[in-house]
């Protein structure tokens, strides 16, 4: 019985650690991507985000990011990481949301400023 217990807690331990390692794995394919590392060495400047935000973005998700058509981003640092709000913004993946190709200063700025909301 003991040895069943000792086995079932060693393959309990393995599938954690697979787990754990998946997801760093994943992270760091993530930010191996030159765009995203470049994106994320950068200081944003909230004020230069928030304009991109109202060429770019506000005409969906609100002029206070409250939503329209888009989806409200109150908080939206908060439901998703830096690199995964970069994925979102750039690749169009989520239609109607059109593909965005800011340069990575604009990227920064605009996470700046999206991390504030």
């Amino acid at each position: 019985m003991e040895s069943l217990l000792q086995r079932t807690a060693v393959v309990g331990l393995a599938a954690i650690l697979l787990a754990v390692l998946g997801v760093v794995g994943f992270y760091h394919i993530q930010t191996s991507d030159p765009y995203v590392k470049s994106v994320l060495s950068m200081n944003g400047d909230a004020v230069q985000g928030h304009a991109i935000f109202q060429m770019n973005c506000a005409g969906c998700h609100g002029v206070q990011a409250q939503g329209r058509v888009g989806p409200s981003l109150d908080s939206i640092s908060q439901r998703k990481s830096r690199v995964r709000l970069i994925k979102q913004v750039i690749s169009g993946k989520t239609p109607p949301m059109p593909q965005f190709q800011p340069s990575a200063q604009e990227m920064a700025d605009l996470l700046n400023y999206l991390e504030k909301l």
